[in-house]
C-alpha cells in the first residue's frame, strides 16, 4: 500500500491534503460492518470516537506530505521506527503498559532494523561530521538554513510529526477499545474521519484544489486503481486496530517492522522493472545495509514468537 500511495502522490494527485480527502471520504463505508456487532455509544463515548477519527485524518496529511517528499523505503522505516518509540512512551504514561525483558529487547532490535533500512549511507560519520550535518539541516541557533537542506528539514519534520500523531492515535484508540466494543468503536471513529474530510471543503483553497483535480480526472483506471489500493489498506487497517485492541500498543507497532521486508522486496522489484515509474537508490552499499536491517527485523519477530 505504501508503494501504491507513493505512486499516486508522485504521479497522479501531488497533494497530501487532496489525497487525505479522498482516503478519508471513503471512511463512511465502514458502517457496513456495524450490523455484525451493532452498538451505539453515549454522547461522551461518541465525542471521543469522533476525535480519534479526526486525529487520524490530521495524521494522514503529515504522513502523505512526508511520503510525497522522499522515497518510500526511507520514509516508511523512519516513521515506522519512531511510532513504536512514541507509542511506548505514551502508552506507559497514559495506559500503564509495560514490556517484558525479551519483548523490550525485540522491540529495540525491530526499531534498529528499521533505522538501518531508512538510512542511505553505510558510513559511520565522525562526531564532527555529524555536528556539521545537523547544522546544515537545522541551522545554527541564530543562523539560517542552507537552501539545499530545507527539503530535508521539512521531510524530518513531517515524518516526526506523523509518527507522533500516529502514536497518539494508537494510544487513544487503544484506550477506547478498553471500554467500548471493537467493531462499534472502530466504525464510529471512522465517522470522525469522514466528518473531518467534509470540514476540509470549508477551506476555499483546498476546496478549489479538490474540485479542480476531480474535474481533470478523465481515466477510470486511476479511480479503479485507487479503490483497489484503499480496499487493501482498509483491510490492513482493520486488522491493525484489532491487534491493538488485544495487545500492547508499542509492541504491536514494532511488529509492523515486518512490512519493511516486504516493502524492500516490492520496491526492489518495481524500481528495477519500471525505473521510470518508481526510482529508488539501490547501490551495493545501500543494498547490504537494507538486507542487514531486514535481517534484524526478522530476528526481532522471531524473538517475539519464541
Amino acid at each position: 500500500m505504501y508503494v501504491a500511495d507513493k505512486f499516486l502522490l508522485s504521479k497522479k494527485i501531488h497533494s497530501s491534503v487532496i489525497y487525505a480527502f479522498y482516503v478519508g471520504v471513503w471512511s463512511i463505508f465502514n458502517f457496513v460492518i456495524l450490523p455484525f456487532d451493532f452498538w451505539i455509544p453515549n454522547v461522551q463515548e461518541l465525542a471521543l470516537d469522533l476525535f480519534a477519527g479526526f486525529l487520524f485524518l490530521v495524521t494522514l496529511v503529515f504522513w502523505y506530505k512526508a511520503l510525497h517528499q522522499s522515497e518510500a523505503t526511507r520514509v516508511v522505516p523512519i516513521v515506522g521506527a519512531l511510532v513504536p518509540i512514541f507509542s511506548f512512551m505514551l502508552s506507559f504514561v497514559f495506559l500503564g503498559e509495560s514490556l517484558s525483558r525479551q519483548q523490550f529487547l525485540a522491540f529495540l532490535i525491530l526499531i534498529y532494523g528499521g533505522v538501518l533500512m531508512s538510512v542511505k549511507h553505510t558510513k559511520f560519520y565522525a562526531w564532527k561530521e555529524v555536528t556539521n550535518k545537523f547544522k546544515n539541516v537545522f541551522g545554527n541557533y541564530f543562523g539560517g538554513i542552507h537552501a539545499e537542506y530545507r527539503p530535508t528539514r521539512r521531510l524530518i519534520f513531517n515524518s516526526t510529526a506523523s509518527a507522533l500523531l500516529f502514536a497518539a492515535y494508537y494510544v487513544l484508540i487503544k484506550s477506547i477499545y478498553m471500554s467500548q466494543p471493537f467493531i462499534g468503536a472502530f466504525v464510529w471513529s471512522r465517522l470522525g474521519t469522514f466528518l473531518g474530510t467534509l470540514a476540509i471543503l470549508f477551506f476555499p483553497d483546498w476546496r478549489r484544489m479538490i474540485f479542480k483535480h476531480q474535474k481533470n480526472q478523465k481515466s477510470p483506471k486511476n479511480m479503479s486503481f485507487f479503490l483497489t489500493v484503499r480496499l487493501f489498506a482498509a483491510l490492513a487497517f482493520i486488522m491493525l486496530n484489532w491487534a491493538i485492541s488485544m495487545g500492547p500498543v508499542a509492541l504491536i507497532n514494532s511488529i509492523q517492522g515486518a512490512q519493511y521486508v516486504f516493502l524492500f522486496l516490492i520496491v526492489l522489484f518495481l524500481s528495477r522493472k519500471y525505473p521510470k515509474i518508481l526510482r529508488e537508490e539501490m547501490g551495493g552499499g545501500v543494498m547490504i545495509q537494507k538486507v542487514i536491517g531486514a535481517s534484524l527485523v526478522c530476528t526481532g519477530l522471531y524473538m517475539l514468537v519464541t
